[in-house]
């Protein structure tokens, strides 16, 4: 009788947690799961619900703790959390889906052709196109507007390089913004040749012109991002930082958000204006689940591409320019001052090795050791050796994108030198200085495509395999390297890294089904990694069309 009296209440108790066991919104079982948590685990499954990830481990063990609203079988591909790009332009991005797209042109006589065709299906108002890059070209002078003069005398017409460092404006342009030969200017130039404007503008002349240009309408901007936000999706992107907006485009996106029209995750950097500062102290940090704002973006120098990145000596491919700063120091001092009093990120872009020292030294004004400030140093392509350390000494975080290195190593040599080059793109060695880094693409500088930055940060070549051994391979990303700063450090670089970035309990369910593992696939094959599907808050936003 008395086992029978024991025997009872043990079962109750074993139904009693059977019917108990929680019941949750979703099972991803039958997977290869990389978690890119501290010990870069991997797991078979993942229990998500209400948007965010319950547990990972095995499918028997979950079975056994929890109940399951829907369940999906990931056919045994490989799930990441979602890429977050550190470093891009996605509104600037979106506009270009409605202008001329010059990207791959191999010549002025091609771009020519391609305005002609957009301007025949847009017959109204400016002609605007991105994406020219001279250094494609087998002649690689920079153009003259005289072609754009004769095709366009009644209509302005403004051709962003792909850098947006540079442009070709034609005198029709010109004379709507009133820019005349030889007006003084910091951080920019108006070409001249012979006493007349060649049309070419460098870094701060382009903003002249394009100032000019009708802004967009509120339907307009809500296609294009649509269409932009579908294309990210679509190569799995989840979070992205837009590098440099003015705040009436922020309270465009704050509204697409409240309509639930906004699906990726944006971290906003404010531009360096002064509207935009007063909009800060206005209306202070805004941190939503799909809209973070607590940045500001400021301009150092220029491109390497247009040899108006700051240099400590002169191009050596230009003995007589070694590039320029875009504003005075004193004003980036007075910015420094400004995010440190006001407890705002500060991100600097910083190219050449002038420019990067400069802006290391006025931020080594206001930072101690071992700050957790994150001011962030964008693209750092160049940086002297005597440098490297103000990284690690400061707590600065260089935020790169691997896809320059690629891009540029065709002709950067011949910009910087046999010595200099060696500490341009020099990944390994800004990785050290405090063992994260944030990746970003740049796009649309560069291709949107996350695998493009894994292929260029892990095998150093272009999708031809050129060069055969990869472009300065001693700082090249590791494979691990590369995925963490392509989703934990690319969050932790905007504060956000106890949200997303990896697939840990508590964190929002953001992850992409890949049909190939990016851990093992060989180089040859990176570049043809589909995107299955990608999921934020554990629903589905993408799936691939068989």
């Amino acid at each position: 009788m008395k086992l029978k009296w024991f025997a009872l209440p043990l079962w109750l108790v074993f139904c009693a947690a059977c019917t108990n066991r929680p019941t949750v919104d979703l099972f991803v079982f039958n997977a290869k799961i990389y978690t890119i948590d501290s010990s870069f685990s991997i797991q078979e499954a993942m229990v998500i619900d209400q948007g965010k990830v319950m547990a990972t481990g095995t499918a028997a063990s979950l079975r056994e703790k929890y109940t399951f609203r829907d369940s999906l079988n990931a056919n045994g591909k490989f799930i990441y959390p979602g890429f977050n790009d550190a470093h891009a332009h996605f509104v600037g991005y979106a506009e270009t889906l409605r202008t001329a797209s010059l990207v791959g042109t191999k010549s002025w006589d091609q771009i020519l052709s391609v305005v002609r065709e957009f301007a025949s299906t847009h017959p109204e108002g400016w002609i605007v196109g991105h994406g020219w890059d001279q250094n494609d070209w087998e002649n690689k002078t920079f153009p003259d507007n005289k072609a754009l003069n004769a095709l366009f005398p009644d209509r302005p017409v403004l051709l962003t390089r792909i850098d947006g460092h540079a442009a070709i404006a034609n005198q029709k342009a010109l004379e709507s913004v009133k820019i005349t030969a030889g007006q003084p200017l910091v951080g920019g130039k108006v070409l001249v040749k012979n006493g007349v404007m060649t049309g070419l503008l460098i870094d701060n002349a382009v903003d002249l012109v394009s100032k000019a240009i009708p802004a967009i309408t509120t339907a307009e901007f809500t296609r294009v991002i649509t269409q932009a936000q579908q294309n990210c999706l679509a190569v799995g992107l989840t979070s992205l930082t837009d590098c440099g907006l003015d705040y009436p485009v922020v309270e465009q996106l704050q509204k697409l958000q409240q309509e639930n029209l906004l699906t990726l995750r944006l971290n906003v950097m404010l531009s360096d204006k002064p509207d935009n500062y007063r909009f800060a102290e206005r209306k202070g940090m805004i941190l939503e689940d799909r809209l973070q704002v607590r940045s500001f973006k400021v301009y150092g120098d220029g491109a390497l591409g247009s040899r108006g990145a700051c240099l400590l000596h002169p191009y050596e491919d230009d003995k007589d320019n070694a590039g320029f700063l875009l504003s005075n120091p004193a004003h980036f001092d007075s910015v420094a001052n400004w995010c440190a009093s006001k407890g705002w990120q500060m991100n600097t872009h910083a190219i050449g090795d002038s420019g990067n020292r400069t802006i290391l030294q006025i931020y080594g004004r206001y930072l101690q050791p071992a700050n957790d400030k994150r001011w962030r140093i964008e693209h750092a392509q160049v940086v002297n050796e005597n440098d490297l350390a103000l990284f690690g000494k400061y707590g600065v975080i260089p935020s790169v994108q691997p896809t320059h290195a690629t891009s540029d190593m065709y002709w950067a040599e011949k910009r910087l030198g046999a010595t200099r080059i060696k500490n341009a793109y020099a990944y390994q060695q800004l990785l050290a200085q405090n063992q994260w880094m944030p990746l970003g693409t740049d796009f649309p500088v560069e291709d949107i495509s996350p695998f493009k930055t894994f292929y260029a940060a892990v095998f150093r070549q272009d999708a031809s395999g050129w060069p055969a051994t990869g472009f300065q391979m001693d700082n090249a990303l590791t494979r691990e390297q590369t995925l963490r700063g392509m989703t934990h450090w690319a969050a932790k670089g905007s504060f956000e890294e106890n949200k997303k970035g990896s697939l840990e309990p508590g964190k929002w369910a953001d992850f992409i089904i890949l049909d190939q593992d990016l851990m093992s696939t060989p180089a040859e094959a990176i570049l043809n990694t589909r995107v299955v599907a990608t999921y934020i808050n554990g629903e589905k936003v993408y799936g691939l069309k068989n």
